[in-house]
Parts: structure tokens; sequence; C-alpha cells
């Protein structure tokens, strides 16, 4: 029997998603939120689950959900507002933490301000552990991998095609992308982090049979990628979901210097203003017939390409849930290989990813 598994924020969309994607696959978690009610709703729905009452502001109801060697996966945001009690769960215990967070500050705060105090001790943390960013972590690994050496720059893309009509993002995603927009992120340049903003660089993919616009963003690539290649001195990660847009995102980046200015809480209100209109989950029809890309390439100092990996997938959310399911199911019951902030190759093993994301529906296309 393997260790305990607990899903905090389990009645939100990504959270109910989890639960019900652990349960397939043979788990009981233990599901945890605010509202007693829909707990209670969805525990039943799921075989008669048990259930703890926690909320955010409630630091003490959140260190009662895991002890040492459990298994914590945290949904609830957005990360920068409310994911810290979590982690500070987590790590106070002794725990390995996953979530579902892509938002660029959270992750870094995760690696330097969390990592080290995880180190002393001995939990393990997992961030951005769903869409964002473990199929790019993969695919960077993988043409890494390919590439033998000489790597010097890696470029990973994120695409979707193949969306319906309706609103393909939950209001949570929306919210996310909103808050993050104003604020410094990150890339891996001249072999060391270097603060910059969203969107400062833009280039194409080949994705589907023709050429897609990314623009740069934050993500978990710039931690795992230099620990998998020492010798790596650029890491970019770049976001094809804006389409023509991306243009207009790239510019922005101009001024988001100033809008960085702006206090944390008046950010967060405006995001939640604009995004309050946006329904809580993603149109079903819009995600129905899409596709997820997931493109790295490896070059040399001269810019030669030396490696290429290609992976696809259903739909972000999907892989979000199957993801954190198979993340949890793994670390209950072989555990995970390192302590403080880990990446997922590291904590499992780029062949058992490979295996774990396949699971996932994540997988290579032919070359």
């Amino acid at each position: 029997m393997g260790a305990r598994v607990v899903v905090f924020g389990a009645t939100g969309y990504t959270g109910a998603r989890t639960a019900e994607a652990m349960v397939r696959r043979g788990l009981r978690p233990v599901l945890a939120g605010r509202d007693p009610r829909k707990l209670t709703a969805l525990a039943q729905r799921l075989g008669g689950l048990e259930t703890e009452i926690a909320h955010v502001t409630d630091e003490t109801s959140v260190a009662r959900l895991v002890g040492r060697g459990e298994v914590l996966v945290s949904t609830v945001g957005p990360f920068t507002e409310l994911g810290t009690p979590a982690v500070a769960a987590a790590v106070d215990a002794g725990a390995v933490y996953l979530d579902s967070t892509g938002e660029p500050p959270f992750i870094r705060a995760v690696h330097e301000r969390w990592g080290p105090v995880a180190e002393r001790s001995g939990a393990a943390l997992l961030t951005a552990f769903g869409n964002d960013y473990v199929p790019g972590v993969l695919a960077g690994a993988l043409a890494l991998r390919a590439a033998g050496g000489g790597a010097d720059r890696v470029d990973v893309g994120y695409f979707l095609t193949g969306l319906g009509r309706g609103q393909p993002f939950s209001r949570g995603t929306l919210r996310s992308l909103a808050g993050i927009a104003t604020q410094p992120l990150y890339a891996w340049r001249d072999g060391a982090l270097r603060t910059e903003a969203a969107g400062a660089r833009m280039r194409t993919f080949d994705v589907a049979g023709r050429p897609r616009p990314g623009v740069t963003i934050g993500a978990s690539e710039q931690f795992a990628l230099p620990r998998l290649a020492p010798g790596l001195r650029t890491v970019d990660v770049y976001l094809g979901w804006f389409g023509r847009a991306s243009g207009a995102v790239h510019a922005g980046a101009r001024v988001a210097p100033l809008l960085s200015r702006l206090p944390g809480r008046v950010v967060a209100t405006a995001a939640d203003l604009l995004t309050r209109p946006v329904p809580a989950a993603p149109s079903g029809s819009a995600l129905a017939g899409a596709r997820s890309h997931f493109v790295a390439e490896v070059f040399d100092r001269t810019g030669t390409l030396l490696a290429r990996t290609r992976l696809t997938a259903p739909e972000p959310y999907a892989i979000t849930a199957d993801l954190l399911a198979w993340g949890a199911w793994r670390a209950a019951e072989h555990g995970v290989a390192g302590t403080g902030a880990v990446d997922a190759v590291t904590a499992f093993g780029l062949d058992e990813l490979v295996a774990g994301a396949a699971e996932a529906g994540i997988v290579e296309e032919p070359r």
C-alpha cells in the first residue's frame, strides 16, 4: 500500500479532473477544500472518498493535510496569490508536493525560496507538474539525449491546434495569464537565470505543417534543462497560444517594466475584474478536437541544429489531470529521487517519465 495522497482544491475544475484521473488509476485520494457541500458531493460521486476541510486563509488547516512521506497535490490558484500555504505545509512535513501552476513567478519562488528549505526538511517539490511545463521538459530532455553533446541552446515551443468554437481556457488560466503579464519573468541566458519581461522574444516553429509564432515566457525548462545539461548557455520557452496576436504580446514586453511597478493588489483586482465574466470551466466544444504540440530544438554554439523532438498530446486540461495523477501515484508507490525543488526527469528518470507521459497521451511524433 502506497503513501497517502491528498488533492487540495479538489472541487475546482482542475482539481476535480485530477481526482477523477487518480480514481481511474486506482488511487483513493483524500479530497481537500473549503466547501464541505461540494467536497461531499464529489467524494460520493468518486466512490466514497475521505474529505478534509482546509482553506488558504487558515494555514493551520492546510498544514494538517499532509504528513512526512505523504503526497500533497495542489490545484489552488492563482498560485502567486494562494499557493504558498500548500508549499509551506509540504516543506514543513517533509512531504512530496506537486501542483498545477503555470505561473512563472511562483515556479521561481518554489525553486529559489522553498527549494533550499525543502532540502533540509527532506521534502520534494515538483511544481508546474502538468501541461505547464512537463511536456516541454520531457521534449527538451529527449532532444538533448538525441543531440549527444555540444548543446549550447535549447528552444521549446508550446502550441494548440484544432480548437473549436467557445472558450478554450478556464477562468483560472486566464486570470493567471493576466496576472503574470505585468510581472518580471526570467530566461536562461549566458549560462545563468536572467530577469526579463514576458514576450521579450518571438520566433516561429514548424507545427502541424505550417509556421506558427510563439513568444517567450518563464517556465520550468529554464531550471530543469541546465541541470540535465550543465553546458547549456541559453534556454528559451515560447508560448504559441496567441496566434496572430503574438506580435502584440511581443510589443507589450516594452511596457511590462512600467506595469510591474503597480501594487500587487491592484494587478490582482484588475485580473479578477477582467476574467470574472469568463466561465469557470472551458468549453467542451472548444477542446473536443484540440491537440497539443511541443517542440524542442537543440543547437550548438554556431547555431547549427543538432536535434529536434516533437511531441503531441490531447488538450491541456486532460494532460494536466493525467500527469498529476501519474506523478502522485508514482511518488506514493515508489517515492521520488532527490529532495528540494526537483524537475520531472530528475525525480522519476527520463525513461519512466516517457512511459508516464505516454499514459497521459503525450507521445513522440514520427520522425
